[in-house]
């Protein structure tokens, strides 16, 4: 017998073992859990689009009353006037 021959053999009883059994409740387990990943993704992908509008209405509300593209104010002594 071949090298080859006994692999195919173990292969053979390793599948003609009886299989085991499923539990009856499996499908209804793996559906619940699968829906709750995926209400859970949803929350977390909301959570994050509604953080992100948060931060930028935050951003635009200090751009408009810090104006932080106007020229900061001279620290110079202003002119001289009326000699």
């Amino acid at each position: 017998m071949s090298r080859h021959d006994r692999k195919e053999d173990e292969v053979r009883r390793m599948l003609d073992t009886p299989r085991p059994q499923v539990p009856p409740d499996l499908l209804p387990r793996a559906l619940a859990r699968g829906t709750r990943a995926l209400l859970r993704a949803r929350a977390r992908r909301r959570l994050m689009w509604l953080t992100l509008a948060a931060g930028m209405l935050a951003f635009v509300v200090w751009a408009s009353v810090a104006q932080p593209w106007q020229a900061p104010p001279s620290g110079l002594t202003p002119p001289f006037e009326g000699w």
